[in-house]
């Protein structure tokens, strides 16, 4: 049956990373005999395993993570504890993540997706070929100093070149090296609003007005500066701009 060929076709597209091209699970996707008999209840099951995947490969494997860390402490800075709201957060980071990895998706539909669906590949094929790019971009954001640090908590020596990287080193030394430049970034936003709240709060002592939260005046003024400035822009401009640097 198509429709269960498809779902083990997502699913090992899901979890390719951490099963990179096992040549007997592939072997079993493209075995149309025991698609034909699998039951409609594991049908279900499969399609509620992928779906739950999702989240955790767009943390993964692209520029998600950095962004959506950027974005929320940049709300944290303004001292917005719930505006934006969490869902329109994350829906930006997700357009903006569409952005950047853009090039990187053209290029997996081109030498996997596309010559898989016209029977020009094997899905063994497709996999590796598709990996490829996602591998590419990786390395590129991924530093040095955090893939030597996972590769000594692996125990595992220091492959001699790009293409011996192993999936399941690369993705955390991308994942740490993430965190440290999203981390980076949010601590130069954190600055100016620090030293607004700094002059508000030393006004305040001067005047007495000990009295007056310096969040409640604070606030104001690092929103009206922010809105000056087009704040929102230049940051989704700035992180965009630091995966092509």
């Amino acid at each position: 049956m198509i429709y269960c060929k498809w779902i083990f076709v997502i699913a090992s597209l899901a979890f390719s990373p951490f099963l990179f091209a096992s040549e007997g699970f592939l072997s079993l996707i493209e075995s149309s005999e025991v698609m034909d008999q699998m039951a409609p209840e594991l049908r279900l099951l499969i399609t509620m395993t992928v779906l739950s995947m999702i989240p955790a490969l767009l943390i993964a494997v692209t520029a998600f993570t950095r962004i959506v860390i950027v974005l929320s402490l940049l709300r944290q800075a303004l001292g917005l504890m719930q505006t934006p709201p969490n869902v329109v957060i994350i829906t930006l980071s997700i357009f903006l993540t569409w952005f950047v990895m853009q090039p990187v998706f053209e290029k997996v539909e081109e030498s996997a997706v596309t010559p898989y669906l016209l029977g020009e590949k094997t899905l063994s094929q497709a996999l590796n070929d598709g990996m490829v790019p996602f591998r590419a971009f990786m390395i590129e954001q991924t530093k040095e100093e955090d893939f030597a640090a996972v590769l000594d908590m692996a125990k595992a020596q220091v492959p001699k070149s790009a293409d011996d990287v192993l999936i399941e080193h690369l993705i955390p030394a991308f994942l740490l090296s993430e965190l440290k430049t999203a981390f980076q970034i949010a601590f130069m936003i954190f600055i100016p609003f620090l030293l607004i709240d700094l002059v508000v709060a030393s006004v305040l002592m001067a005047l007495g007005m000990i009295m007056v939260p310096p969040i409640s005046i604070a606030l104001p003024i690092k929103i009206m500066l922010f809105v000056l400035i087009d704040g929102w822009t230049l940051v989704t401009q700035s992180l965009v701009g630091s995966f092509l640097t």
